[in-house]
């Protein structure tokens, strides 16, 4: 039998007080429970492209933070596993903080360093460490929204970039804001991308490689709420149609 799990993290941090910090000692935590429960880590496309026996999970990061280097290579290793980070190739390198709708708050203020980005130097020693490095796109948009001109310059752009900056094929992509659909997924495969990471809260919950769907952990889980997401029971009810609209409604009344 076999169990794929796919997580979606951000960044790694114990002073951010941003959703998407992940407590160090948290994340450790976590993927501790998950290795005394038998699984292996893998990267994301080898989790999708081989379906092999036993408990596999890749470990995923979006946006590319420092912290992912500095943080979380370190309990990964003694772990023994290879994790993915999906990085925005447009933003790499210029040697400004990552900025985008949600995480631009941060520019400023004291926690501004957090949103540091590896360089592709850092990248490529992930890469020869056994890491997978992906695609965000260029600039990390909402691409669900892009005509499809500027559709096609996001995600082959960013491919090309990766590619060239890291000596090798770059075949994966996970979607900013975990927002994707069919227009969105077929011009990720003319781009030549062969994996797709979605997000179960954004409604992906099937089985085509290029809308894989991931768990998406953040800091408001503890290790109760991280059990309850990450065990296949809660799994199934997130992969029907109805979990998005369940949720959206579950968030709704929380606002209330």
């Amino acid at each position: 039998m076999s169990d794929r799990l796919a997580l979606c993290y951000h960044a790694l941090s114990e002073r951010w007080p941003a959703p998407l910090a992940v407590a160090p000692e948290r994340f450790e935590r976590q993927l501790g429970w998950l290795a005394d429960r038998g699984y292996r880590g893998a990267t994301f496309s080898e989790l999708v492209l081989r379906k092999r026996p036993g408990r596999w999970v890749a470990v995923t990061f979006d946006d590319g933070y420092r912290s992912v280097l500095r943080a979380g290579f370190p309990i990964l290793e003694r772990l023994g596993w290879p994790a993915t980070v999906f990085v925005p190739a447009g933003l790499v390198g210029n040697g400004r903080p990552l900025s985008w709708p949600g995480v631009d708050r941060w520019l400023g203020g004291e926690h501004e360093p957090e949103l540091a980005a590896l360089s592709w130097e850092q990248l490529r020693s992930l890469k020869t460490a056994g890491w997978e490095v992906g695609s965000h796109t260029c600039t990390h948009p909402h691409l669900t929204r892009l005509a499809d001109a500027e559709l096609e310059r996001e995600l082959g752009a960013a491919r090309g970039e990766c590619e060239r900056r890291l000596e090798g094929s770059c075949i994966s992509i996970a979607y900013p804001f975990g927002e994707v659909d069919a227009r969105v997924v077929s011009a990720s495969a003319r781009a030549g991308y062969v994996t797709g990471a979605g997000l179960y809260e954004q409604g992906a919950h099937g089985s085509n490689p290029l809308e894989w769907p991931r768990i998406g952990v953040y800091r408001a889980d503890d290790q109760r709420r991280f059990r309850a997401k990450v065990l296949r029971a809660g799994r199934r009810v997130r992969r029907t149609p109805v979990w998005p609209v369940a949720k959206r409604l579950h968030d709704r009344l929380r606002r209330a």
